[in-house]
C-alpha cells in the first residue's frame, strides 16, 4: 500500500509541477470568466443609440414608433431615395420604408442600411407593425379589438411535486433541464480528458522502457492504480481551482465595474423607459419579481429550490466514479499498444457508452422518472452522465444509492479486468494485439 501511495504522490507532483498544468490552470478560469464577462461587455458596447428614419407613405404608422432604450425613430416627410442619401451621409443608421401598399402587401416593407442590421431594432419594428396591421384588419372586419383582446387567455400550468414528507414543491423542468445537461456534459468532458491522460502516460512509460524498471519494485496493479488515482487527484485539483478562480475573477470584475454589470428587470428593448434605477429601486423590483409569477421570478425560485449540496456531492462522486471506471480501461488500452495510432480499434467500445449517454440525455430529460432514465442511470457505463441529468429533477434515494453501489461495483470490475490486461501488456513490445489476445490475457490466471 505504501508503494501505491508513493506512485500516487509521484504522478500527482510530477503533473502539477508541469508548465502545461500551470498554464491550463490559469487559462481555464480566464477563458470561463471571459465567457461570462465578454458577452456583458459586448451587450453594453452595443448600447449606443440606433437611429432609424421612418419614411411612411401611408402616414398611418409613423406615430406608432416610440423610442425604445437604444432605438430612436425620426419621421421624415421626404421620399425614400432622399432618406437613403441622408443615411449615407451618416445622419441615420437605417431607413424604414413603409410604402402605400404595405397594408395590402406587407412583403413590400423595406429596411435600408449600410451597416450590419441591428436585429433587436428590426424585431422591435416588426412587432410594432405586426400589432398595427392586426388592429387595422380587425377594424376592417368590424371586430372590436378590445373584445378580441379580452378573449385572449394565457395558460400556464404550475407543476407541483408531492414530497414524501407531505410538503409540496413547485417544479421548474426548464431550469432542471439546463442544469442536468450542463452537469452531464462536464462529466463527459472531464472523464475523457483525464482518462486519455492515463492512457498516454502508460504509453509514454512503456515506449521509454521506464516501466521495466518500475515493475521491478512494484506490482503492475499497484502501478496502474497509482497512476489512475494520481491523475484523478490532479483532475480534481484543477477542477476545484478552475471553479474558485472563475467565480473570483467574475466577482472581482463585477465589483470593480458595477455600472457595467448592473441589471434591472425592466431593462429590455421593448420598454420605452430609458431611465436608470437606483440600487434601492432595483432591489425592490427584484423582490417584486420573486413574488410574482413571472419568468424571472420562476427562475429565481427554481434556483433556490435546487438541492445544491446533493448536486455538488453527486457531481464529485460521479466525476470520480466515472473517471475511475473509464480510466482503468484507458490504462489497459495504453498497456496493450505501442503507439497512439493503434489505440483506435480499442477506443470505440469505450467511447460508445459515453456518446450514447449524451444522445439519450434529451429523452431522459423529457421523462426523468421513466424506465429508460432509470436503467441508464444505474448501468455503470452510462450512469455518470445520465444520473447527473436526472438529479436536478429529483431522484428517489433508492435509485441514487443503487446507482452509487453499481458504479462502485463497475469500477472494481473494470479495474480487475484492466489489471489482467495491464499486467501482460505493459511488458509486451512490437506486437499488434487483437481482441482475441486481450481475452486470453483476461482468462489467464496467476
Amino acid at each position: 500500500m505504501n508503494k501505491t501511495f508513493t506512485i500516487i504522490k509521484r504522478e500527482y507532483l510530477s503533473r502539477v509541477r508541469k508548465k502545461s498544468f500551470i498554464v491550463m490552470t490559469i487559462l481555464g478560469p480566464l477563458l470561463m470568466a471571459a465567457l461570462m464577462i465578454v458577452p456583458v461587455f459586448i451587450a453594453r458596447m452595443s448600447d449606443s443609440v440606433y437611429e432609424v428614419a421612418i419614411v411612411d407613405d401611408t402616414r398611418l404608422f409613423s406615430r406608432e414608433f416610440v423610442d425604445a432604450n437604444n432605438v430612436k425613430f425620426t419621421d421624415i416627410n421626404i421620399d425614400v431615395d432622399s432618406a437613403i442619401e441622408l443615411m449615407k451621409a451618416n445622419k441615420f443608421d437605417a431607413v424604414l420604408h413603409i410604402p402605400a401598399t404595405a397594408f395590402q402587401a406587407p412583403s413590400t416593407l423595406r429596411l435600408f442600411t449600410e451597416k450590419a442590421i441591428n436585429m433587436n431594432a428590426k424585431l422591435y419594428m416588426e412587432s410594432i407593425l405586426r400589432n398595427e396591421f392586426e388592429l387595422m384588419k380587425l377594424a376592417h372586419a368590424g371586430i372590436d379589438p378590445e373584445v378580441l383582446k379580452a378573449t385572449e387567455t394565457k395558460i400556464s400550468i404550475t407543476a407541483i411535486r408531492m414530497l414524501r414528507d407531505g410538503h409540496e414543491q413547485t417544479d421548474y423542468p426548464e431550469v432542471s433541464m439546463g442544469l442536468g445537461i450542463f452537469g452531464g456534459i462536464l462529466i463527459y468532458f472531464f472523464v475523457f480528458l483525464f482518462g486519455a491522460q492515463v492512457m498516454r502516460g502508460v504509453m509514454e512509460e512503456k515506449s521509454n522502457r521506464i516501466v521495466e524498471i518500475i515493475v521491478s519494485s512494484v506490482k503492475p496493479f499497484q502501478l496502474m492504480m497509482g497512476k489512475i488515482v494520481g491523475i484523478a487527484m490532479v483532475g480534481l485539483t484543477q477542477f476545484l481551482i478552475w471553479i474558485f478562480l472563475t467565480f473570483a475573477i467574475v466577482g472581482a470584475v463585477s465589483a470593480a465595474m458595477p455600472e457595467v454589470f448592473r441589471f434591472t428587470p425592466q431593462e429590455n428593448i421593448y420598454t420605452s423607459s430609458s431611465q436608470s434605477l437606483n440600487p434601492a429601486e432595483v432591489q425592490q423590483q427584484m423582490q417584486q419579481i420573486q413574488q410574482q409569477n413571472t419568468p424571472a421570478g420562476q427562475i429565481m425560485e427554481a434556483l433556490r429550490a435546487i438541492n445544491y449540496k446533493v448536486m455538488i456531492l453527486s457531481f464529485i462522486f460521479y466525476f470520480l466514479g466515472g473517471y475511475l471506471l473509464y480510466a482503468a480501461l484507458f490504462a489497459a488500452i495504453g498497456s496493450a499498444v505501442d503507439n497512439e495510432a493503434d489505440t483506435q480499434q480499442f477506443m470505440l467500445p469505450i467511447t460508445i457508452p459515453m456518446i450514447f449517454s449524451i444522445v439519450m440525455a434529451q429523452m431522459v430529460m423529457n421523462n426523468p422518472a421513466g424506465p429508460v432514465a432509470f436503467w441508464l442511470s444505474i448501468i455503470p457505463f452510462t450512469s455518470p452522465i445520465i444520473m447527473m441529468v436526472r438529479i436536478p429533477f429529483g431522484v428517489p434515494w433508492f435509485d441514487l444509492w443503487l446507482s452509487v453501489i453499481l458504479l462502485i461495483a463497475g469500477f472494481l470490475g473494470t479495474t480487475w479486468l484492466a489489471a489482467k490486461i495491464y499486467r501482460t501488456g505493459i511488458l509486451m513490445y512490437g506486437k499488434k494485439v487483437s481482441y482475441k489476445e486481450l481475452w486470453n490475457w483476461v482468462r489467464r490466471t496467476g
